[in-house]
């Protein structure tokens, strides 16, 4: 952080304003979901925070996989830039000086209305303060006042982890971007079949040629859409998981791949087409994409013999996933893992929206043990992620208090909070702290969230 200490500014008439610089921000909401107050939002354009919310907290800062979330601008706080001027930004201003009498002035304006707030406070009129006055006043003391939920992932990656690359191609990296060939688009659901293109996800292998890529399991890649958007600015890069071993999808070449679904409908469920995800899905062997990356430094496997690794996803979640578990299958030969665990938690609304379905199945029990989760399939009861896992909550039990055992959730941002519930729950049964057990895992790299 830059100069100032967001404690002594709070009182005073400067602000050191926290900001996300767009020209490296990837736009894969990291920082909208870890940040504990809700001080971050977004636009089509722009991941901006709010002045007024926000605290320094700094929960943002580490899982950031870009850096773009590390910036700062001493500003008067009259003066903070609004969320109306960072939503318009291509890049950040630069910093302005702050003259003294300009600082003085906003200074003690600052704390000639804190004062008149206290007098007001302590006036005695206040006893004459309606039912409802003093029921707002009280609510707005406890929701100042009460503990906010800290994000739970992990921010450091596991202790034998191999050592990630990251941002050697971007806007602020010697080369903008690195160009890579399509070698090969597979579809991946059988959700699509007869023209429907809903849920229809992709397998994409790129090639990256003589140029160096070098990209571990649980990192993520950003592909730049070609042509601009409604403001005519050029569309800004989209985030994917990998969804190879690090030695490529085919071993021993530079190449690597990704799981990607088309997106035909918004948050709100409106009709819509994804620009990168359809341009993604709709590329031919042969085509040339503009890849930035790689990004991630956390969300990455243990390496070290008896390591266990629990995943826990939905859709296209499984990306980093299959990429663990390949990597885990290519170095069975080895022997190294003979004593470890691979437990798959694996949801989808059916098996036929079930990313890799059918490769799934063709794994040795040897590897890895899958348990499948299906909300809408005809003919079945609902059941979900979390469902799955409190079937097996003698076994996860062990392996949450297993220092060996690496957690990882990814998947949409609605199955956060019941794989969390579930995990609480099954030590709850056991009779195992969650809080702390949770801390532990957060502080030495073993749970990991990736939502979104």
């Amino acid at each position: 952080m830059n100069a100032l200490n967001p404690d002594a500014t709070a009182t005073s008439g400067v602000l050191e304003q926290h900001l996300i610089d767009p020209e490296i921000c990837i736009r894969c909401n990291t920082c909208e979901a870890t940040c504990p107050i809700g001080a971050i939002t977004h636009d089509d354009t722009n991941y901006v925070v709010d002045a007024d919310k926000c605290n320094a907290c700094m929960a943002c800062i580490s899982p950031c996989p870009t850096g773009s979330i590390d910036n700062w601008r001493t500003v008067l706080r009259a003066k903070a830039y609004t969320l109306e001027e960072q939503l318009g930004w291509d890049e950040l201003p630069e910093q302005v000086e702050i003259n003294a009498q300009a600082m003085a002035a906003s200074t003690a304006a600052t704390h000639a209305g804190a004062s008149a707030a206290d007098g007001a406070a302590a006036s005695p009129s206040d006893a004459a303060l309606s039912a409802n006055d003093g029921d707002a006043a009280h609510a707005d003391s406890t929701t100042d006042h009460a503990p906010q939920a800290m994000p739970m992932s992990a921010t450091l990656p596991p202790w034998s982890a191999a050592h990630a690359y990251t941002q050697l191609y971007g806007p602020k990296a010697a080369s903008p971007f690195v160009s890579a060939k399509v070698v090969g688009n597979h579809r991946v659901t059988d959700a699509a079949r007869d023209g429907n293109e809903d849920n229809d996800t992709h397998h994409i292998v790129l090639d990256f040629g003589d140029m160096p890529f070098p990209v571990l399991e649980g990192q993520s890649i950003g592909i730049i859409p070609p042509g601009t958007d409604a403001k005519g600015k050029p569309h800004q890069p989209r985030q994917y998981s990998i969804a190879s071993a690090r030695n490529g999808e085919r071993p021993g070449y530079n190449n690597a791949s990704i799981t990607v679904k088309r997106v035909l409908i918004d948050h709100n469920g409106a009709p819509t087409r994804g620009v990168a995800s359809n341009y993604v899905c709709d590329l031919k062997v042969g085509d040339t994409v503009h890849v930035v990356g790689p990004f991630g430094a956390s969300f990455l496997m243990p390496n070290h013999a008896g390591s266990h690794i629990v995943m826990i996803c939905t859709g296209t979640g499984s990306a980093p996933m299959r990429a663990m578990t390949e990597w885990r299958r290519r170095e069975a030969k080895t022997g190294q893992f003979t004593d470890s665990q691979l437990l798959l938690f694996f949801g989808a609304r059916s098996q036929a929206e079930l990313p890799y379905f059918g490769p799934l199945q063709t794994l040795p029990s040897s590897l890895i043990t899958t348990h499948m989760a299906l909300s809408r399939e005809p003919g079945q009861p609902k059941r979900y992620v979390q469902d799955a896992m409190r079937d097996e909550a003698q076994a996860l039990a062990a392996l949450l208090t297993n220092p060996n055992a690496y957690f990882y959730v990814c998947g949409l941002k609605a199955m956060e909070a019941g794989v969390l519930q579930a995990l609480q729950d099954i030590c709850q049964q056991h009779n195992i702290d969650w809080a702390s057990t949770a801390a532990h895992m957060k502080a030495t790299g073993r749970l990991h969230l990736e939502t979104y």
